[in-house]
């Protein structure tokens, strides 16, 4: 559920918090007054598109804060999957910060980013705009609405169905691109082969390209190296008068001639010793690498082909030993290929039909699935269009198949199809829907899939679009029935749908200090009544106006008792 909304900075809302309840919360105003920054404001906390334009003129961003009741174990899971702390009331803090250069989004202080924030807010709310009707208009999303209800069997089946069809594709296109006439076969036999040999032939190990670099590098600046070393051992040896080596030597033996006469003298004579010797040590080490440094030109005429050798398959198989390896193996196995085509071209098609026959499986599983789910759906749907005043209708949602015609999705062509006139023929919906035809469509199919996710909140943005009189009450008496069920918030202009309010809240727009500001306010009693008879005469209130809204919020009241 819903529990609050905090706005700042964002576009006519200087700053203001609104708190909700459960059941319907109702939200009037009059054009222009801001209900849609309000909408607008809820669904960018919840990951919508960030404009910087929104940003209220002067301020340096703009914040919304949702605050959430988590009230099922889905989402509680969804929090842990994204390692979001949980509060122990339950309450979800989601907030987004928008900046002109970027925005930031957190759910419990933690920050994530807008894929899931989508994927969480999917779980504890849903919107419904004025243009969300244009689904119902596109063919193409009929399968997408009955596999959500289809819901966790459907899902399951249609990730296997994906698998396979992609492995299927992987074969298909291979065997497509396998077609060479025996000429065109010759020489890819010729070319693999003399490939495979070079590389073998070259015995490469891994890790000898780097030890060979190495000793490449060492040889070819020994002179400057040997002279590196000589200049270090005249410094630190005892052949070269002030060397390091000497002098450490004449101090030792100072030292050792006055040692007796004092302790202290003993101790420092010995640290001294210990120098010497790891001086000894070093210069020994340091003629040990000179030696070293001494090599045969036969030897680094083997160094420098060996490297130009590696150098040469790197450009020509790739950058590194592992890469040049593995080319090789791929070779292999397409010369083995090559080398027995016609057994390769037979494998892969019986490849290809043992996963066509597997995706037939699939396509026909899911189908009967489909159909299964179009019956229930169907029937749901029929009663809740019953309920918002369609009294004749006939509706079915038909399932055909096209085995021809395979894709990730299945085989199926899903079309939902409607009489809403008595003795009429059912046609697609996409062709016999008006708008306000429409709206009611889709609020029942909003109602039946709520019902079916369990989703807490939903929110209808001017669900009313195209309809009045009976029908508009029939819609009011269906949103009172969903309340009862989930947590609604609802734009209207429709006293008979604002009536059926449990908490009703008014937004107004108003100019402080020569600037517009949008402000939402929730109203009770007699502001009710006032505000049920303003969009009753949509002009001047009077008491013949107001005792009608009077008996509508009765009738109301009376309506939702039952």
């Amino acid at each position: 559920m819903l529990v609050s909304l905090h706005v700042k900075n964002l576009a006519l809302i200087e700053e203001l918090e609104v708190y909700f309840g459960p059941g319907v919360n109702i939200l009037t105003g009059e054009t222009g007054a801001g209900k849609s920054i309000i909408m607008g404001s809820i669904n960018l906390a919840l990951g919508g598109k960030a404009d910087k334009g929104l940003i209220r003129t002067g301020a340096e961003y703009a914040l919304v804060e949702l605050v959430f009741q988590t009230e099922n174990e889905e989402q509680e899971e969804m929090l842990k999957e994204m390692d979001i702390p949980q509060e122990e009331d339950g309450t979800v803090i989601v907030l987004r910060r928008l900046m002109p250069e970027r925005s930031l989004c957190k759910v419990n202080g933690v920050t994530v980013s807008q894929k899931q924030l989508k994927e969480l807010a999917s779980l504890f709310i849903n919107i419904h705009g004025q243009h969300d009707n244009q689904t119902l208009l596109n063919v193409k999303k009929y399968s997408h609405i009955l596999d959500e209800y289809g819901a966790e069997p459907v899902e399951t089946l249609k990730n296997k169905l994906g698998k396979v069809y992609s492995a299927y594709l992987d074969v298909h296109r291979e065997l497509q691109n396998s077609s060479m006439d025996e000429k065109e076969k010759a020489r890819e036999i010729a070319l693999s082969s003399f490939e495979i040999e070079e590389i073998k032939e070259a015995v490469l190990q891994v890790g000898e390209d780097a030890e060979l670099e190495e000793q490449y590098r060492k040889m070819v600046n020994s002179k400057r190296i040997a002279g590196g070393v000589a200049a270090a051992y005249d410094c630190t040896g005892y052949g070269a008068s002030g060397s390091a080596g000497e002098s450490v030597s004449r101090a030792l033996r100072e030292l050792k001639a006055v040692a007796s006469y004092d302790e202290a003298l003993e101790e420092l004579t010995g640290q001294l010793s210990e120098i010497e010797d790891l001086l000894n040590d070093f210069n020994r080490s340091l003629v040990d690498y000179q030696q070293s440094l001494e090599f045969e030109p036969e030897e680094f005429d083997r160094v420098e082909k060996r490297l130009n050798l590696y150098n040469r398959l790197k450009d020509k198989y790739g950058n590194t030993v592992e890469d040049i390896l593995a080319y090789c193996r791929k070779k292999e196995e397409e010369l083995e290929k090559l080398e027995d085509y016609d057994l390769y071209l037979e494998s892969l098609k019986k490849k290809e039909e043992e996963y066509y026959q597997e995706l037939l499986g699939l396509c026909s599983k899911l189908s009967e699935l489909r159909k299964k789910y179009a019956l229930q759906l169907a029937k749901k749907l029929k009663k809740g269009l019953q309920e918002l005043n369609f009294l004749s209708v006939e509706l079915e949602i038909r399932v055909e198949t096209d085995p021809g015609n395979i894709s990730a999705e299945g085989y199926d062509q899903v079309d939902f199809f409607i009489s809403l006139n008595p003795g009429e023929p059912m046609q697609s919906i996409s062709k016999v829907a008006s708008g306000g035809e429409l709206s009611r469509i889709m609020l029942a199919l909003k109602a039946v899939m709520a019902d079916k996710e369990e989703i807490g909140t939903l929110i209808f943005d001017e669900i009313d679009a195209g309809i009045s009189g009976k029908t508009a009450w029939k819609v009011s008496e269906k949103m009172a029935l969903l309340g009862k069920a989930h947590q609604l918030l609802c734009i209207t202009h429709l006293p008979q749908i604002a009536a059926m309010a449990d908490r009703h809240f008014v937004i107004e727009k108003n100019t402080e200090e020569g600037r517009s500001v949008t402000h939402i306010s929730e109203i009770r009693e007699e502001e009710i009544l006032h505000e049920l008879a303003r969009l009753l005469s949509g002009t001047t209130v009077t008491d013949a106006v107001l005792a009608n809204a009077r008996e509508l919020k009765d009738l109301a009241v009376k309506t939702k008792s039952y």
